[in-house]
């Protein structure tokens, strides 16, 4: 049986465009809610493989998405580097920050893969009950967004901690990137040996950078990646998701192997489809909060992206993360306006 998604990422266009979320698995859900209380802390829960196994397929078995993506979060990479990480309820995560070469001397030189064994666990459990027409994701964040979280403890207004210390720390920030390099490049490699179909990496905060510095800091780190986890793998199929790259999308899909290329919301489709999607597949880009308005806006705004998109190669998906207060109702609205 065939992989609508993973026909998409090998250049294919579908009749009907395949259809996944980001942050599927999540507090719009009550049966998420329910399990979410069966862990002491966020972390505890991306490292309970018979958790996060029933978070990664929950949505799929309520909404049957052509891809699941693993439950997990970015900031296990930080933690499986050495760095203190922990969450705080309602708070969102915290780091002991590293803003120098003595803090990044305290982090081990490779990222600890026995340290994330019950992610690769989770992985294998997933794959086992998946159908067979389901894609599933693995993925990471991007080396200047983890950097950013690295850097400040925190997620801050601008990033400013993060992009004071690439300015004036240039070594030092240098010598970041590139730890965080390696250890995606093994992290990402480990996925896919474990049984992830394609993996993702999110940028989430590339959109704040100028446009030296978005080459310097956005492009070649995530360029290393590919190439680092290409060569171990060749076939491997890879997304993109520089969030808030503005113009800079087409950079971005002109230098970037990458299979496809995630659109946030605020990029206008019928832009991205000459710019963009002329030279990859894309993938998005439906705003969060017309799936929560619903109704006559949410058939719309799916019109506008279908039109513009579903002539070649496209995954439907959202221009960032599902929110909370999504109502399950909209959810199921969107997907039959897609699929007819």
């Amino acid at each position: 049986m065939t992989k609508p998604l993973l026909d998409v990422l090998a250049g294919k266009a579908p009749s009907v465009p395949p259809v996944w979320l980001m942050r599927q698995a999540g507090r719009y859900l009550p049966e998420y809610r329910a399990l979410r209380t069966k862990a002491s802390g966020f972390l505890d829960f991306c490292y309970t493989p018979d958790l996060a196994v029933e978070a990664t397929l929950q949505p799929i078995r309520r909404f049957g998405f052509d891809a699941a993506i693993l439950f997990s979060d970015i900031l296990v990479v930080p933690d499986a580097l050495g760095q203190k990480v922990w969450f705080e309820d309602g708070e969102g995560p915290r780091l002991e920050p590293v803003t120098d070469m003595a803090g990044l001397s305290t982090l081990k030189p490779f990222v600890d893969l026995e340290h994330l064994g019950p992610v690769f666990e989770t992985i294998r459990q997933v794959k086992a009950e998946l159908p067979a027409n389901v894609t599933f994701l693995g993925f990471c964040g991007a080396p200047w967004t983890v950097a950013t979280y690295m850097i400040a403890g925190r997620g801050v207004k601008d990033q400013v901690p993060a992009r004071l210390a690439a300015y004036q720390e240039p070594t030092f920030f240098s010598a970041l990137i590139e730890r965080i390099v390696e250890a995606s490049i093994d992290y990402l490699s480990a996925q896919l040996e474990n049984g992830v179909d394609a993996v993702q990496i999110f940028d989430s905060w590339a959109g704040i950078l100028p446009p030296n510095e978005f080459e310097r800091w956005a492009i070649e780190p995530a360029k290393r990646i590919v190439a680092g986890v290409r060569n171990r793998h060749p076939q491997a199929r890879i997304i993109g998701f520089p969030r808030g790259a503005g113009s800079f999308y087409r950079d971005y899909a002109q230098v970037m192997d990458v299979d496809a290329v995630g659109l946030d919301w605020a990029v206008d489709p019928a832009w991205a489809a000459r710019e963009v999607q002329a030279l990859k597949p894309v993938q998005g880009n439906l705003d969060p909060l017309a799936l929560v308005a619903g109704g006559d806006a949410l058939n719309r705004a799916v019109d506008r992206i279908l039109a513009a998109f579903s002539d070649k190669p496209f995954i439907f998906n959202l221009g960032h993360g599902i929110v909370p207060q999504t109502p399950i109702a909209h959810v199921d609205q969107m997907l039959e306006r897609i699929r007819g």
